[in-house]
This record gives structure tokens, C-alpha cells and sequence, in this order.
């Protein structure tokens, strides 16, 4: 078997494949470029439904979880600089935060509110050297990944020694009252507020498919896993939002 293929057996992808929206898993990157291609304009008004409240809500968890001015920070899907814009503040003037994303309509988006260096690129293969930030950030984004494996021995190459890693993420509750209230809010309510607000189809697709993701992801505890086996310290998860947000963090060990 050539490496490649081995590669691809012991990959960790986050849900299984949903046929709903694309046929084959090898085709879920181009499906998942595409819809945020198009559907970039819209972030932002999606983020205006919930009152902005998750940008204060982002930056008090950076604070929360370490992150200090003159630290290099490595925002991964970047997106529309959501969790960006908190990071700049924390860090301030002696500090830089490096945005990183695959999708160029996305990139777009995060140059209207942020001002620091852009790349284009994807989290399980960065362009960047290894030892290079104190600290790597991904908000609402690890679903989107092919290989979750690749993904955090990536950040773990390129955090430098002791550096942290802190990932916001979408959660499900576990009774069965809490996921069908959960399933109810962003399956029915939340899709249907970002189509009357953008009067935009794909706008509402994004957010189906949202949902399907989070509610097909594999186990929290295998995602922490595989952080462990990534060589992370300390690594858990922490429901900051029942039936809304969770976080991943962890340390690279000093």
C-alpha cells in the first residue's frame, strides 16, 4: 500500500459523509469551498442575528484561556475575522495575529476588518514554519476539516514549546429534551432568520448544513483524542454553551 493510501485509511475525518449535500467524501472540500464562496457577503449578517454578541463573547475566551499582548497568535479559517478582531485587541502593539483560510470569498470578508497579514491556506497543511506562534485560535470551523488527525499535529509543528491552542466549536446536547430544543434553534429557527435577513437561499443552505455538521461530528472525546495524539498536553474539552458552543484547548509541551 503506498503511504498516501495509508494516510487516508488511518485519517480521522470530523462526520461522516453527507450525502445530502455532496455524493462522495472526496468531493465534501470542493462542496464546502464552493458554498462559502458564495456565501461569504452573508457572514456577517448571519453574526448580526445573534446581536454580535459572539465577538465579545470570543475575545473574553481568548482572555480566559491565555492569551496576553506581544503573543503571535495564527488565526486557522479565519473566516470574517470574528475571532480576529478580539485577538488584535488582546495582543495590542507588540503583538501579531496571522489569519489563515482556504477560501479566497472568505478572505475578502476578513480584509474589511482586519488589517494584518492574510494567507491563503488549509489547517491540516499550513504555510507556515514550525516553532512560529504562541498561540493558534479556530472559531466554529474544525467540521470543516478533511482530517482531523493532520489538523492538530499541524498546530502542534507550528506552536512553538508551550504554546496553546484554543478552538471554539458547535455543541449538542446530550439529554434528549436538550438536543431537540438544540435541534429545534439551529436546524429550524436559526436557518429560517438568515433567509428572512438575507433573502438568500444559499445563505440558509450554509446554515442547514451547519447544523447537520455539528449534529454529525464525531464524539467530543475523540476530537480530544486526537488532540492527545497530536502530542498535546493537557488537552479537553469544555461546554461554554449547552446546546450552542463548546472548546477544545490544549498546550504544547514546554
Amino acid at each position: 500500500m503506498s503511504n498516501e493510501k495509508t494516510r487516508d485509511a488511518e485519517a480521522l475525518p470530523p462526520h461522516k459523509t453527507l450525502t445530502t449535500y455532496y455524493d462522495s467524501d472526496p468531493e465534501r472540500s470542493a462542496y464546502v469551498h464552493d458554498l462559502f464562496k458564495r456565501t461569504a457577503p452573508h457572514y456577517n449578517t448571519i453574526e448580526r442575528i445573534f446581536g454580535n454578541g459572539g465577538l465579545a463573547y470570543r475575545r473574553h475566551s481568548l482572555r480566559f484561556n491565555g492569551l496576553r499582548p506581544g503573543m503571535k497568535v495564527l488565526d486557522v479559517a479565519i473566516g470574517t475575522a470574528a475571532v480576529s478582531r478580539g485577538a488584535v485587541k488582546l495582543v495590542g502593539p507588540t503583538g501579531r495575529v496571522y489569519g489563515v483560510d482556504p477560501n479566497e470569498g472568505m478572505l475578502a470578508e476578513a480584509r474589511k476588518n482586519f488589517s494584518g497579514p492574510l494567507t491563503r491556506g488549509v489547517a491540516q497543511a499550513l504555510p507556515f514554519k514550525s516553532n512560529t506562534f504562541d498561540f493558534v485560535t479556530m472559531g466554529i470551523a474544525l467540521r470543516h476539516v478533511s482530517d482531523l488527525k493532520a489538523t492538530f499535529s499541524e498546530y502542534h509543528r507550528v506552536l512553538k514549546p508551550g504554546g496553546k491552542v484554543w478552538l471554539l466549536e458547535g455543541h449538542v446536547a446530550k439529554s434528549r429534551i436538550g438536543h431537540a430544543l438544540t435541534r429545534f434553534v439551529w436546524k429550524t429557527a436559526i436557518p429560517g432568520l438568515t433567509l428572512l435577513f438575507t433573502r438568500d437561499r444559499d445563505a440558509k443552505l450554509l446554515m442547514d448544513y451547519y447544523w447537520d455538521t455539528v449534529e454529525q461530528c464525531v464524539p467530543e472525546e475523540e476530537i480530544v483524542t486526537a488532540m492527545a495524539s497530536a502530542g498535546f498536553e493537557h488537552a479537553r474539552v469544555r461546554v461554554t454553551m449547552p446546546g450552542a458552543f463548546c472548546e477544545y484547548k490544549g498546550q504544547k509541551a514546554a
